[in-house]
């Protein structure tokens, strides 16, 4: 054959049409798998490449999705929270595996993000990481689903939509990390974050926590609780303010990594030694928890499967499949410091 391969020639190799051949190169499932993959290998061969700008023209997608990020406070100039930067790495290999683009941006003031993204047609959907505080959020949730906008979601649940939520199973977390504690006869316990219905995460975590110490015949001291957001700074002051008013404990679990991280800085500072004082267990895993000194014990969340799972559960909204409700199994990484 000479010159450029069209789709007309792998309609003709594959002994399909033309517009199978379309179908099959958008993995569509109105194509069965046996034709899709004939048709990809022939295309492999021919060394066919498609034309995203003509077929974008055609279907009026752009064959990108957007990721939006939330502000949050952080010790560096970034804004980002560390657990998503991992994130954010399995996101773009998921897009590039569907040949997608990816935009990636913080979420705007506007809110407006339909016509910023789906009716400019800079983007076919949207994933969201982070929220802030869930309750001031939620308008904007609404505003998603008043205007039909594809979109997903790390964490934070939508009213009455499971299949727009990707999530680790934060209650089972908090189990774990008190069925550590207890496992190690370490049953004076704090519990340092935000358990409240502004950090929905947290709270499951907490309840978690909570409802494992009872059902081991252990009760939380409410005294013993304090409030924190996901910063260094934030657990390093809620632990300070802890141990100011004489609040004795041997076990501590955060609801976040970073926060543990600022505990444990703490906790050296006023003379207390990890684990050997306290036992300290984070959650979430990320990168430098295994650097802390000593290495922190943690619930991991899988970001690798997260990002795969949101890129995933996205494209079938956006070709109108059906969805189900993610929820991924926490795994606790046992360290130095409990």
């Amino acid at each position: 054959m000479k010159g450029k391969a069209t789709s007309f020639d792998i309609a003709h190799y594959a002994g399909v049409s033309q517009s199978t051949v379309s179908r099959a190169l958008r993995n569509s499932p109105l194509v069965n798998e046996e034709t899709r993959k004939r048709v990809h290998d022939i295309a492999k061969k021919l060394n066919y490449k498609v034309d995203k700008n003509a077929s974008n023209l055609r279907t009026q997608q752009s064959s990108t999705l957007a990721l939006l990020l939330f502000e949050d406070p952080t010790s560096d100039d970034s804004q980002i929270n560390p657990f998503f930067l991992a994130m954010l790495g399995s996101i773009t290999r998921a897009c590039a595996k569907e040949g997608y683009d990816l935009l990636v941006s913080f979420q705007s003031a506007s809110a407006d993000w339909q016509a910023d993204y789906e009716d400019s047609h800079r983007a076919d959907g949207i994933i969201l990481l982070g929220y802030g505080d869930y309750i001031d959020f939620q308008p904007k949730f609404n505003t998603l689903l008043e205007q039909n906008t594809k979109f997903v979601c790390w964490g934070a649940k939508v009213d009455n939509r499971p299949d727009l939520t990707v999530c680790c199973d934060n209650y089972g977390g908090g189990k774990q990390a008190a069925a550590h504690f207890i496992a190690h006869s370490r049953t004076d316990c704090a519990f340092i974050g935000d358990a409240s219905d502004h950090s929905p995460e947290f709270f499951s975590r907490f309840q978690g926590f909570k409802d494992e110490l009872l059902e081991n015949n252990v009760t939380l001291n409410e005294r013993k609780m304090a409030n924190a957001i996901s910063t260094e700074e934030s657990g390093y002051h809620a632990t300070r303010s802890l141990i100011a008013n004489n609040i004795k404990f041997n076990a501590l679990f955060a609801a976040s990594d970073l926060i543990a991280i600022g505990a444990i800085r703490a906790l050296k500072e006023a003379g207390i030694s990890v684990p050997k004082d306290v036992a300290v267990v984070g959650f979430d895993n990320i990168a430098i928890a295994s650097y802390v000194n000593p290495p922190l014990t943690t619930i991991e969340q899988n970001t690798t499967v997260a990002g795969q799972m949101l890129v995933e559960n996205l494209l079938k909204l956006i070709r109108g499949q059906e969805v189900q409700s993610t929820l991924l199994p926490p795994l606790l990484i046992a360290r130095g410091s409990s």
